[in-house]
């Protein structure tokens, strides 16, 4: 049962890579979660937006704008790949540019790559959110070898891999529907000034 007031989940692109499979594995969560209740989607790719290469002293139209549809986010889930046992700079630029969107709220993965389906990159992201007070959630979908799990048309070339991966995004997604009720209920406290 869907509540009146529903979350805003952010799905945030962590890549801005030519071919990029970052599409096909959006595409595929956004499919997901648009059966789940108590969620109302909201698709950012980095892409849209002017976000620059330099940190800027003042933000520009496209950077604010930006920053507010992620301060509106109450979940976040975003998909990066790895590079170079990393996330992409794209993904650390926008997170820099709006930090304090993030603060107290809940972030979870969907990270893909080759033999360590892009959990090094996951790891490091915890690092940098930890810093701006949000909350990563213990549950991963690793897509492990992704550039063999999907076809040229975006399709799971195994049902047991396309199966696995639909039960982890569902738990994945439970808990942090958990942590986005709580932690929203959290921030409309008058002592939420102290979280600094």
């Amino acid at each position: 049962m869907a509540t009146r007031d529903p979350l805003t989940l952010a799905l945030v692109y962590g890549s801005t890579r030519e071919g990029r499979l970052c599409d096909t594995l959006v595409n595929w969560a956004a499919e997901q979660i648009r059966d789940v209740p108590d969620f109302a989607l909201q698709v950012i790719d980095p892409r849209d937006f002017d976000v620059p290469a330099d940190f800027p002293n003042a933000a520009s139209a496209s950077v604010r704008q930006l920053q507010n549809r992620l301060t509106k986010a109450d979940a976040f889930l975003v998909v990066t790949p790895e590079y170079n046992h990393s996330f992409p700079a794209i993904l650390k630029q926008v997170i820099d540019v709006s930090s304090a969107a993030w603060k107290a709220k809940p972030v979870a993965f969907i990270s893909y790559g080759g033999v360590s389906g892009g959990l090094r990159a996951v790891e490091q992201l915890r690092l940098v959110y930890a810093e701006l007070h949000a909350v990563t959630v213990r549950n991963v979908v690793s897509i492990i070898n992704a550039g063999d799990e999907f076809d040229a048309r975006g399709r799971w070339q195994s049902v047991e891999q396309k199966v696995r991966a639909e039960k982890r995004l569902t738990q994945q997604l439970a808990v942090l529907r958990w942590w986005a009720q709580s932690l929203k209920a959290g921030r409309r406290r008058p002592d939420f000034a102290a979280v600094s």
